[in-house]
């Protein structure tokens, strides 16, 4: 009866551990790769997956979106300005399989093949492509990382340059260059306003010309202003033409006189 007792707790514990080994779950965004004998059979899950031990073998991959920085890397540009860019590639999984068979290591595959793309990409460009054109160079080295790693069963959707970082010299070189576009832009403001003012008294000197009650009006109005002032005592010439009416009835009365 001892004897038997132990035969059943054997046999228990073979089949739990049975059990263990053939019976595996897989999550929604994992999938199993599995090989029979050491040869490719087929791509199952998500779910409950039964595997006969020492004769299947399942590999599990996930299908998430990777997030993978690329490391700061030294670019020479196209002229000839020596850079440090950093960048991050977002992929994910769309072929198992081929993430199992075609490449040993697809993370560390796709890393290696993102810095060097940066540095081929980055090294054909001019420093100014780099700083005011980076769409264009985040959308080449999509493009040329996702048609590398097709093979690999791998899906590059995004990449994006972080940080370019630019030398001390270069920096100092780049403020000057800023600062002298500021002044020069402010001059050029400057000049214009001085210009369409000129144009304006101008134009004001012209209508005046045209009728000289226009310039005793103003002359008037500017003799108003300056009575405003307080604590101020101006002489201003009266002109004869203002007077003239008055000086004609003067003589008119001392002749009827």
């Amino acid at each position: 009866m001892e004897y038997f007792g132990v035969g059943t707790i054997f046999l228990i514990v073979i089949v739990l551990i049975f059990l263990w080994s053939a019976i595996k779950i897989l999550p929604e965004y994992e999938r199993g790769v599995i090989f029979f004998l050491g040869r490719f059979q087929a791509v199952k899950g998500p779910g409950l997956i039964i595997l006969l031990p020492a004769v299947q073998r399942m590999i599990r991959v996930s299908l998430r979106t990777v997030a993978l920085d690329v490391p700061p890397q030294d670019v020479i540009t196209r002229d000839n300005v020596s850079v440090r860019v950093s960048a991050v590639i977002y992929f994910r999984v769309v072929a198992p399989d081929k993430s199992v068979i075609a490449v040993e290591n697809y993370l560390y595959a796709t890393s290696q093949l993102a810095q060097t793309t940066l540095r081929s990409v980055c090294g054909q460009a001019e420093l100014d492509e780099l700083l005011s054109e980076r769409d264009k160079i985040n959308k080449h080295i999509q493009e040329i990382l996702d048609k590398q790693t097709e093979p690999w069963g791998i899906k590059v959707g995004l990449v994006e340059v972080k940080a370019i970082d630019l030398p001390e010299e270069m920096k100092r070189a780049m403020a000057k260059q800023a600062e002298a576009e500021r002044e020069k832009r402010a001059k050029i403001i400057h000049a214009e306003g001085e210009f369409l003012a000129a144009q304006k008294i101008f134009d004001a000197s012209e209508v005046i010309s045209r009728n000289p009650v226009s310039l005793q009006l103003r002359y008037l109005q500017t003799l108003t202003e300056i009575a405003a002032e307080k604590n101020s005592t101006i002489l201003f010439p009266l002109p004869m033409d203002l007077i003239k009416p008055f000086l004609r009835m003067m003589k008119a009365d001392e002749g009827g006189k």
